[in-house]
């Protein structure tokens, strides 16, 4: 997935500020996709000058200004292409970066007590991340008069995913830790 196509998304659903687009990435998206408020800018500037998106000063008396995006009907084709992109390849969802395992796999040249550490933070974290999905169901459920059911039903199964991997690490990570724990 791309930035830009994350936040055309969201700006579809309405015309937003940077910030809302901030706060609302945070509330949904960041649960699988890393991005620093930063980039949320950066990303709105290209947009903009791909004709994505247009943008509206807003002058406000007791606030600073705020400036509005909004969806273009080229940044909706565009959208609407990359939902339908058959070269999306699912490998790449599946592959990824992860510290945590390359370290765990090293984790023989230390001792057990170091590697139980490093599971019982993982487990936790994933915990964490447990509460932040059932989270995300409840903000779900509270947009559902917002967004169509069509929209919301797709929402619900990325929560749902987020969830079912989520349990899956805490039932590994206390797997992990149980076999540790026999061998001392």
């Amino acid at each position: 997935m791309s930035l830009r196509h994350g936040l055309l998304g969201l700006i579809n659903y309405k015309p937003m500020t940077g910030y809302e687009l901030n706060k609302e990435f945070g509330e949904s998206l960041a649960h699988f996709w890393h991005v620093r408020s930063q980039q949320i800018y950066k990303e709105l500037d290209i947009m903009e000058k791909n004709g994505w998106l247009i943008s509206e000063h807003v002058m406000q008396r007791e606030k600073p200004n705020k400036r509005v995006y909004s969806i273009t009907a080229e940044g909706k084709a565009e959208f609407i292409d990359w939902l339908s992109s058959p070269e999306f390849d699912i490998k790449n969802a599946m592959r990824g970066k992860n510290a945590f395992l390359m370290r765990l796999g090293f984790a023989g040249e230390t001792n057990n007590e170091q590697a139980l550490d490093l599971l019982r933070s993982f487990k936790k974290e994933c915990l964490v991340n447990l509460q932040k999905m059932n989270d995300a169901k409840e903000m779900i459920a509270r947009d559902e008069g917002y967004l169509s059911h069509d929209i919301m039903k797709y929402w619900k199964l990325v929560a749902l995913h987020g969830e079912i991997i989520n349990k899956a690490r805490v039932e590994w990570a206390d797997t992990a830790i149980a076999i540790l724990e026999n061998e001392e």
